[in-house]
């Protein structure tokens, strides 16, 4: 099917007639024959790289022209920035008065974001969107398109019972919407297109042939063929990844844990790095430095000497920049080989010649190492061949014997994906959005929750008799905890629809409110540990050697806590001891430990103490609005010093350098420096010298300084003039200008 046959506006044709595209895959000729660009609902169940986005982007510009609006929902922030950058492309088109606008909102999950309505197309995080809902942000009725990006998330106990309500509340608040759901693997694909009352595309078709195959004594044996790997290596996955790099080709290798995954592409590199040409081992030492510069953990140094030599590991550890570092640097075909954790699967833009599976067993704390699923291997095998650029693409298994090799091809590269399965039968799925969904008015009674229930996947999956019970325990604990009242009709207290704002389980805020209640000697480690008591708050584990530790902690520090299980409860008290294990390291957070030790002492990832602070910020911001709330009842400095830890949380920082660390560009590091010398307020900065700030945090960073506080400097004094410059300032706002710039 011709791209220029379509019912769309000649300009945005002519856009992708530029870009090159000029016919339609099969799978997406497929579409539009059932109805995408007419508004009907679409599942395009088709293999990465098929062009799902392509169908999207249609429906969405179609919309547009016509006055609608597009929300397009993802799973992950990351994904979200990399399709919020790829819609911004958009701008350019006039296909209605004043442009096409592009938004993304991915937290701060109790602001409506009226903002956003100005938009066009607004890429949101399901929880983002869900909590937009909760807050009744008034565009979201505007919305004319959905397009739900990695529908099979549906079947995530954390992710699925969230998406599922949200897409059942925006149906029932906007009833023509068109949905397009895009997903790679999905078993039973038929039953969710049935749920949307939506057409199905099913296709197995790719741009670039797959081929999958099982490495096994010396080859790699695919159905009809085989490929024989020279051995430069005792490792089977390095030698296969050489044999890649041979060819001209890019490997990602998956792993089954963080500490795999980085042991690997330390071993790979000592190989890899044979094999780099003088231009390539330039273009990495410049990647070396930018992580350096991103960095300042032991991790960061390692990454630093994989890169080196054409290797990187990738996993939630790293922090956000460093991902991006490696994302960026193996698109540009300078860094060869990734090892990964599966995440780098979960929907990122991240195609290679070869995929290599080294391990594909995963551990479970129940029970040990587990072969994964389906649905995962299908997802790690299709990230395999890049689109015009691959000849073919290959994913390999690693089989150690002849048996296990025909098992791999039995249970994986000739199975199909697992059906998905709705997770919102639980009381922990249910007892959230039972709640949201009577504060925002879609259920007001008993039987009202029940209709809208019906409406849900996990209705279209099974009969509702059999959560009936469930939904009566949600309500009971709504109304025991004072957030629901009501028999008849059931209406939300003050406490309950602050909680739903608030984006907090209502189990949260029970044990929230109760804990403020009973606290008699509140401190930071108090306040910190019921945070961290919430079951919206990650929880660290407990290794042998950390019960001794945080036993002395927990005994010199009793009173501080506003509950302690008794010993004798031998599972609560071990789960007690991991919840203040967990306050431990956001209390180091916020006293300034580096991150170098914070990681080493907790044995985490840099990015996993942005994660725990993340989250430890929102619930504090939480904790401060419950304890104003219920002020009269509690200790009067509860809610002030929730405020401040908030803002500690957010910098990591102690309480002296919040004037500092607020200025955009100066960290807690550099706030450090500048208060230990005598700079403590902004006031002292105005009163400096740019030689002297420049001595202790560099002079880029010092003009930046002095810029956002609102001056501009006396270059022959080098002192911060007294009066705003509108001259100055302009020039310092482009882009363009250097040091020099100013000088003259």
């Amino acid at each position: 099917m011709k791209l220029r046959s379509l019912d769309l506006p000649e300009e945005i044709i002519n856009l992708y007639l530029d870009s090159g595209i000029e016919e339609l895959y099969p799978p997406q000729a497929e579409a539009i024959e059932k109805g995408l660009l007419e508004g009907n609902n679409v599942l395009a169940a088709i293999p990465t790289a098929s062009g799902k986005t392509l169908l999207a982007e249609l429906a969405m510009l179609k919309a547009i022209a016509k006055g609608g609006k597009a929300l397009y929902i993802v799973p992950l922030r990351a994904l979200a920035s990399e399709k919020f950058d790829r819609f911004r492309s958009f701008s350019s088109l006039r296909i209605k008065s004043g442009g096409l606008k592009v938004g993304i909102s991915t937290g701060d999950f109790e602001s409506r974001d009226e903002w956003l309505g100005s938009n066009d197309i607004i890429v949101a995080t399901s929880e983002k969107t869900d909590s937009l809902l909760r807050n009744e942000t008034s565009w979201m009725q505007e919305i004319t398109t959905i397009v739900v990006d990695e529908v099979h998330l549906l079947d995530s106990a954390n992710r699925g019972p969230t998406l599922e309500v949200t897409l059942t509340k925006l149906m029932k608040l906007n009833p023509g919407c068109q949905i397009i759901a895009l997903s790679a693997t999905v078993g039973n694909a038929y039953e969710v297109a049935d749920w949307l009352k939506g057409k199905l595309v099913l296709s197995e078709w790719r741009p670039t042939d797959l081929h999958e195959g099982v490495y096994y004594a010396g080859n790699i044996n695919f159905h009809s063929s085989q490929k024989r790997i020279s051995e430069q290596s005792k490792d089977d996955a390095v030698n296969i990844l050489l044999d890649t790099l041979q060819d001209r080709g890019q490997c990602l290798v998956f792993e089954s844990s963080r500490r795999n995954s980085v042991y690997f592409a330390k071993r790979s590199g000592t190989k890899v790095s044979e094999t780099l040409d003088k231009p390539t081992r330039d273009a990495l030492d410049e990647l070396v430095e930018q992580i350096i510069e991103n960095g300042e953990t032991e991790a960061a140094r390692e990454l630093a000497k994989c890169v080196r030599n054409g290797t990187a590991f990738h996993h939630a550890g790293l922090n956000s920049a460093h991902r991006r570092i490696v994302e960026d640097g193996f698109r540009k075909n300078k860094i060869k080989v990734i090892c990964s954790t599966p995440t780098l699967a979960a929907g990122l833009n991240l195609p290679a010649r070869r995929v290599i599976i080294r391990s594909y067993r995963r551990y479970d704390p129940n029970y040990g190492m587990q072969p994964i699923p389906v649905l995962d291997y299908k997802q790690m095998a299709g990230r395999a061949g890049r689109p015009h650029l691959d000849p073919y693409g290959e994913s390999v298994l690693i089989a150690r014997s002849y048996d296990e090799m025909t098992g791999l091809f039995d249970h994986y590269i000739d199975a199909d994906a697992e059906d998905i399965w709705s997770k919102l039968g639980s009381e922990n799925a249910l007892r959230t959005h039972i709640l949201s969904t009577i504060v925002n008015g879609f259920a007001t009674t008993r039987d009202g929750l029940m209709e809208f229930i019906e409406a849900t996947f996990f209705a279209h999956q099974n009969d509702t008799w059999g959560i009936v019970e469930v939904v009566d325990e949600c309500l009971d604990f709504l109304k025991d905890n004072s957030m629901l009242e009501g028999k008849e009709t059931l209406l939300p207290t003050v406490l309950g629809r602050l909680v739903s704002t608030l984006y907090i389980d209502p189990l949260s805020g029970a044990y929230i409110v109760d804990g403020l209640k009973k606290a008699r000697h509140i401190t930071d480690l108090t306040l910190l540990h019921l945070i961290c008591k919430t079951p919206d708050m990650r929880k660290l584990y407990m290794r042998s050697n950390d019960y001794e530790v945080i036993n002395d902690i927990v005994m010199a520090h009793g009173d501080e806590f506003a509950e302690i299980p008794p010993r004798s409860r031998e599972i609560d008290y071990e789960w007690f001891l991991g919840e203040v294990k967990t306050a431990l390291l956001i209390k180091d957070w916020i006293e300034e430990r580096s991150l170098d030790q914070i990681t080493k002492k907790f044995n985490v990832g840099e990015g996993d103490v942005h994660a725990f602070s993340d989250i430890a910020e929102w619930l504090m911001h939480s904790m401060s609005r419950l304890a104003g709330l219920i002020a009269p009842e509690i200790n009067n400095d509860a809610a002030n010093m929730c405020a401040m830890l908030e803002k500690r949380i957010h910098y990591g920082a102690s309480p002296e350098l919040i004037e500092l660390v607020s200025i955009r560009g100066i960290g807690r590091v550099r706030a450090r420096k500048l208060y230990d010398n005598g700079i403590k307020t902004i006031d002292d900065i105005r009163n400096s010298d740019l030689e002297s700030v420049s001595e202790l945090i560099g002079p880029k960073t010092a003009t930046k300084l002095f810029k956002e506080i609102g001056l501009h400097l006396d270059f022959k004094s080098e002192r911060p003039g007294k009066v705003y410059s509108q001259t100055m300032n302009s020039l310092m706002e482009n882009e363009q200008s250097t040091f020099s710039d100013f000088e003259k």
